[in-house]
């Protein structure tokens, strides 16, 4: 199923399921190709920059900042999913608490088939699905999220309530590092350690920028793995634009169940894929004129192969 985008080029196929996955590999897409994982990336920002000059509004350097993770979560054979039944008990969770990046997570759930890509078309519109966080009324979001520091906590209870009820589900919470300011997430990696939450992984996107500030500056972060190994986490520490070193950070999480919960922190650039929004704190929602856009898309087409994302194969 092929679909004409707002730039008048072709979308992606949909990968839609034919039947309900059995197993972890029939239950996420075998694209663990680099080259297929690279451009699908690519094909996402393109998406981000169009929505959020169409709508006028949207957080554009954080969701550009986290794509590699994203797809390398739903495209690289780590989540199981069934997008013609998003409340498929056997799924596992993704929660993106860092809402307002979602624009990033509404593209690829669109491309997979939970919703059709035409609403894209509609972000942050009246009366649109699509908001400027995400929701539990968007199929495929797991938990309303926009205030931020809560997304880990109802992670670890789900990931507790898997536990208990012996069942194989994996739950994955992407928090910002900025986020890492709320006590909450504290609270919620102490209770995660308390009960060896093995079940549980959080990736920190570490951009290093928060909406006023960078980081450091503005109140100190660092060492932020030892922080995290402090409250009773495995940590690991990875390229956040590289889909290949996410990919085996995240592998080993179907065999983990007991034990330590995972954090991975991904070291990212805020704006990523596009030279003039990189690292600067403009863009943490700034908003692209037709110059700049025209300017991103350059950027963003230079490598871009549509026909081997338009086949929809690695």
């Amino acid at each position: 199923m092929e679909g004409t985008g707002r730039s008048g080029k072709d979308v992606p196929e949909q990968m839609i399921m034919t039947k309900r996955p059995q197993t972890p590999e029939e239950a996420a897409p075998m694209y663990t190709s680099m080259d297929f994982l690279e451009q699908k990336a690519r094909w996402v920002r393109r998406q981000i920059v169009e929505m959020v000059f169409s709508a006028k509004k949207g957080h554009i350097g954080g969701a550009l900042s986290c794509t590699d993770i994203l797809v390398s979560l739903f495209y690289g054979n780590i989540l199981r999913y069934d997008p013609k039944d998003p409340g498929w008990p056997g799924r596992d969770r993704f929660i993106m608490s860092k809402g307002h990046s979602g624009i990033a997570l509404y593209t690829i759930l669109a491309d997979l088939g939970f919703f059709p890509l035409s609403e894209l078309a509609t972000f942050c519109g009246n009366g649109t699905m699509l908001g400027g966080h995400p929701d539990r009324n968007i199929p495929g979001v797991e938990a309303d999220s926009g205030s931020l520091g809560h997304g880990l906590g109802i992670g670890a209870g789900l990931a507790l309530c898997a536990k208990m009820d012996r069942k194989d589900s994996r739950t994955v919470v992407l928090v910002g590092d900025g986020e890492c300011y709320e006590g909450s997430v504290w609270e919620a990696a102490m209770f995660a350690g308390h009960h060896q939450l093995g079940n549980l992984s959080v990736i920190v996107d570490r951009n290093r920028q928060c909406v006023t500030d960078f980081t450091e500056d503005c109140v100190r972060l660092e060492p932020l793995a030892a922080k995290w190994d402090a409250f009773g986490w495995e940590v690991r520490s990875v390229d956040g634009h590289s889909c290949k070193e996410i990919l085996k950070a995240l592998q080993p999480i179907r065999n983990r169940r007991d034990g330590k919960p995972l954090a991975i922190i991904a070291d990212t650039i805020k704006g990523r894929g596009i030279s003039f929004m990189e690292r600067q704190l403009h863009w943490h929602h700034g908003i692209p004129g037709p110059d700049e856009l025209n300017r991103a898309m350059k950027e963003l087409d230079a490598d871009l192969s549509d026909t081997a994302i338009q086949k929809g194969t690695p």
